[in-house]
């Protein structure tokens, strides 16, 4: 038996969120906003090496309900945790405050360090973003609550993308500094600028964007999401650690970020690091996980490259191959893969997926699986049966449609 993640509709989530502000703090809020999660095609771990990736944005959104109060006092509620949370907004910095509060508090003081007059408020917070499924419900709770304090303090920056790339930035610096969990900007970039019916080409190094049309409908396709219950944290090291050793190979290769390095000169570039000495001299091992963490990221960028220009082609049903090498590198060079990731995306591929892939940062999440429309149960079926064979948690799915930006 397959459990599915539905997404509410905008006016339940809307109804969900007033109706618990109410219940918990005794009046109506002053209104309701929401952001998307995101399922992103490819391009994993290049948004900090300055390159190119294909988010789009979810049908799941997290809801947070909102009014403003007359102090620099934040009280947090969830439906998904216990308790009512209390945070003094001008005591906030980098490690004061702990747990899912930091994305919301990390978001109104970078709007207060970038200048704008926000105050303290009261705010609900209900959601079906998956949490720990890797479709960014961290990035969701960020933008929500960046759209709701736009609006509520006349900020007059969510009209225009212009506006919305600012509040990326600032709910990149909440998650970076107040959360700790030293991310890109891909996720809040998706959830801010992504478009329905489009997936989101970003360019990481300038922040431009172009809206690529992806109507898998008119193809006979489905994207399948598979949430495997292995949860993961941006703020654990792992991640951190791969955006250092990345950082450390640009160093030494002197360049600004890898995405100038490019195909063309990935062979010298990996000869370069393989001759690495270290500070003990012997750096071979240190030269061979910097090789690994290159070589991923510069084919990664290469691989929306070739994904973006069959859609434009109008060959939706070749970009298989493309995710399942996405998906070996990750695993094989980049090292972020694990074993429910793995065991979902052989499963979705044995059933007949077209091309499958783990999608976010790794450790754990989500993979994603392109099938024919007509196969979805059926392969979501094969690796659920996978899952049990192998006695590990069952997984949950959904179907992945590319729909609005917070608001």
């Amino acid at each position: 038996m397959t459990t599915w993640i539905d997404a509410w509709s905008r006016t339940d989530g809307d109804t969900r969120a007033r109706a618990l502000f109410a219940e918990r703090f005794g009046a109506e809020p002053a209104g309701a906003w929401s952001a998307p999660g995101r399922v992103n095609l490819i391009g994993e771990h290049t948004d900090y090496n300055g390159g190119l990736c294909l988010p789009f944005a979810l049908p799941h959104r997290t809801y947070v309900a909102v009014t403003p109060v007359d102090s620099d006092r934040i009280r947090l509620i969830s439906a998904q945790e216990e308790g009512v949370r209390e945070v003094d907004l001008a005591a906030v910095a980098p490690g004061t405050v702990e747990g899912w509060p930091s994305y919301v508090a990390g978001v109104a003081w970078a709007l207060r360090q970038a200048g704008h007059p926000v105050r303290g408020f009261d705010i609900a917070v209900d959601s079906c973003v998956p949490y720990g499924s890797g479709l960014s419900s961290s990035a969701a709770l960020e933008c929500a609550v960046a759209v709701a304090l736009e609006d509520l303090f006349g900020l007059g920056l969510a009209g225009t993308d212009e506006g919305r790339t600012t509040l990326t930035g600032i709910c990149v610096r909440a998650e970076n500094e107040i959360a700790g969990a030293n991310t890109g900007g891909m996720d809040q970039a998706v959830s801010l600028r992504g478009q329905a019916g489009h997936a989101l080409e970003l360019d990481c190094l300038d922040d431009s964007v172009r809206q690529v049309p992806f109507d898998l409908t008119g193809h006979d396709l489905a994207l399948l999401v598979i949430d495997t219950k292995a949860e993961h944290s941006h703020a654990g090291g792992e991640y951190a650690a791969r955006r250092a050793e990345c950082e450390r190979a640009a160093e030494l290769l002197g360049v600004g970020t890898l995405r100038e390095i490019g195909l063309d000169g990935l062979g010298d570039a990996l000869a370069d690091l393989a001759r690495l000495t270290g500070p003990e001299g012997d750096g071979s091992a240190v030269a061979e996980v910097l090789v690994r963490r290159v070589r991923h990221v510069v084919t990664e960028i290469g691989r929306v490259q070739e994904f973006v220009e069959l859609l434009d082609d109008g060959r939706v049903d070749e970009v298989g191959a493309a995710m399942d090498a996405s998906h070996l590198s990750l695993r094989d060079d980049y090292q972020v893969s694990c074993r429910e990731l793995d065991l979902a995306v052989d499963a979705a591929r044995s059933a007949g997926a077209l091309g499958a892939r783990m999608t976010g940062g790794g450790f754990g999440g989500s993979a994603i699986a392109l099938v024919r429309a007509d196969e979805v149960e059926r392969v979501a079926e094969a690796v659920a049966a996978a899952f049990d064979d192998a006695g590990v948690r069952a997984p949950a799915f959904l179907v992945a449609t590319p729909e609005g930006p917070a608001a």
